[in-house]
């Protein structure tokens, strides 16, 4: 049978940890914030300044996650409690079961809350944007980036959020050149932040008659799509304004008429692009907001004001500095050169599952 005091200690090993996070983010001042902040939305008039309303109840949304994220570590870990005090009394291996499989969901639970709590950037919260760039080499690298697609596409989907597609350039033998995603949900930027960076992938090249090993790269870039209007002097003269044709999958919402839109900035070089959208007001002024965002990264990064986590070039990823390496042939691994992180099953991770990088990243930025 089962030690139940080792249980017991695992039990409480977790309660403590649960306690120091819940005080490392004044958890009760959290819950009385969003206590404070839903009163507000009883009030005469709340929805008659509709921004001003939605931007209160994200607030309230925010605050209400870590609360009730608390609170149900702390259920779980009372129901536990239980389950031990009834083994004491009573042996039974169906019991036991049950509980190595509480104390597992316990422990991996406050593990994502701590993770969760590591997440104090400023734009941490807002959500992402998240842009792939195939690296030199053809088909193989756009190949590659459109693999990488699928994977963050997954994750994001995994963790609940909103994926969509706002611009994407296809090739017409495989893969993808590049393609933009908008990825809506609390705490995006935050988690979806560490991927930035080169991705390089070693393989058996599926293109290659001869079955010799390919090394392709892939760039990732990510950045926050700011909840609030944000003022940056874009002046008009500095814009090339482009229109041309978007380049959909097919079928019935693929537009025949020039909606799509790039947008360069001269002076910086920086160029933006949207075509989800059905018109070409709407995919301009998704294009403007995108432009704004990134000119908003560059100079918080050049001034080193607010946001530490906004880092590297943005105008250029430089080939050979990889954050990551996924290698499929001649062995099998995925390692992260920041954190030394490997794991072994490839296609776990390829289907989604980036949590341990992800989370690996926040543990290291924050030490």
């Amino acid at each position: 049978m089962q030690n139940i005091y080792l249980d017991q200690e695992r039990l409480n090993n977790a309660r403590e940890t649960i306690e120091n996070l819940g005080q490392s983010i004044t958890i009760e001042e959290k819950r009385k914030e969003a206590l404070d902040l839903e009163k507000k939305t009883l009030e005469p008039g709340f929805w008659d300044d509709t921004d001003k309303a939605q931007k209160l109840i994200g607030q309230i949304n925010g605050l209400k996650s870590y609360v009730e994220a608390y609170d149900d570590l702390n259920d779980q870990a009372e129901e536990i409690e239980i389950l031990i005090e009834l083994l004491r009394e009573e042996d039974d291996e169906e019991s036991y079961k049950d509980l190595e499989k509480a104390l597992e969901k316990l422990e991996k639970n406050t593990k994502s809350f701590e993770i969760k709590t590591l997440l104090t950037g400023e734009y941490d919260k807002e959500n992402a944007i998240l842009s792939i760039h195939a690296g030199a080499g053809g088909t193989e690298a756009q190949d590659w980036a459109d693999m990488l697609l699928r994977m963050y596409t997954r994750y994001a989907e995994g963790k609940g959020y909103k994926v969509t597609v706002l611009d994407i350039l296809k090739e017409e033998e495989a893969g993808i050149k590049s393609a933009t995603l908008s990825i809506e949900g609390l705490n995006a930027y935050g988690y979806l932040k560490a991927e930035k960076g080169v991705h390089r992938l070693v393989r058996i090249s599926p293109f290659d008659a001869a079955k010799k090993r390919h090394t392709s790269f892939a760039s990732v870039d990510v950045y926050p799509e700011f909840s609030e209007q944000i003022e940056v002097d874009i002046k008009d003269e500095d814009l090339k304004i482009d229109t041309y044709r978007s380049s959909g999958a097919g079928g019935q919402h693929v537009n025949t008429t020039d909606s799509a839109v790039r947008i360069t900035h001269i002076p910086t070089g920086v160029v933006v692009q949207c075509q989800n959208e059905r018109s070409q007001i709407q995919n301009r002024e998704k294009a403007m907001q995108l432009l704004t965002a990134k000119l908003l990264a560059i100079k918080e990064e050049e001034q080193k004001e607010k946001i530490e986590d906004l880092q590297g070039n943005y105008n250029q990823i430089a080939w050979g500095s990889q954050i990551r390496s996924y290698v499929f042939n001649p062995y099998q691994m995925v390692k992260d050169h920041r954190t030394n992180i490997e794991v072994g099953d490839t296609q776990r991770v390829m289907d989604g599952d980036l949590d341990i990088f992800v989370d690996g990243y926040l543990q290291m930025k924050a030490k």
